[in-house]
């Protein structure tokens, strides 16, 4: 048995969609050129996660990684040694301070593996913000 031709559908189709086109007030379609920003909002733990030289931040992950909260610790190091981090309005101590909070979060919590857990994709992120720095300094565009 024939299939029946299907021409008819896709201009019906086409039509529907240009019906819709039609009635949307300020004449949007699907492929308008819309840009949208999106921005994380980070606690202040995870914003307190200083920027490092990429070699410093893989030491730390390796560290996170078999004692948790150790790359912590060392992370905090660096605030005090002039690593940025996205809390500009706070003070140097301020930021050193909530690392090694963090840092004693993950110790205390990795008798449950919360904190090693939290340990590693700490250490994740470090790096992370490691290679986001790297590009910003060279002047290569990022890519998504």
């Amino acid at each position: 048995m024939e299939h029946p031709h299907k021409d008819g559908e896709t201009t019906a189709a086409a039509a529907a969609a240009a019906t819709a086109a039609a009635a949307d007030p300020r004449g949007a379609s699907s492929s308008s050129g819309v840009v949208v920003q999106v921005r994380e909002k980070k606690g202040p733990l995870r914003a307190a996660i200083p920027y490092m030289p990429f070699p410093v931040a893989v030491i730390c992950l390796f560290l996170n990684t078999f004692v948790p909260g150790l790359g912590t610790f060392v992370s905090a190091f660096t605030v005090l040694c002039g690593a940025r981090t996205d809390l500009p309005d706070r003070h140097m101590c301020c930021v050193f301070w909530l690392n090694i909070a963090a840092a004693l979060i993950q110790i205390l919590t990795a008798i449950v593996m919360v904190g090693w857990i939290m340990s590693i994709f700490w250490g994740m992120d470090m790096v992370i913000l490691a290679i986001s720095q790297g590009y910003k300094e060279q002047g290569i565009p990022q890519q998504l």
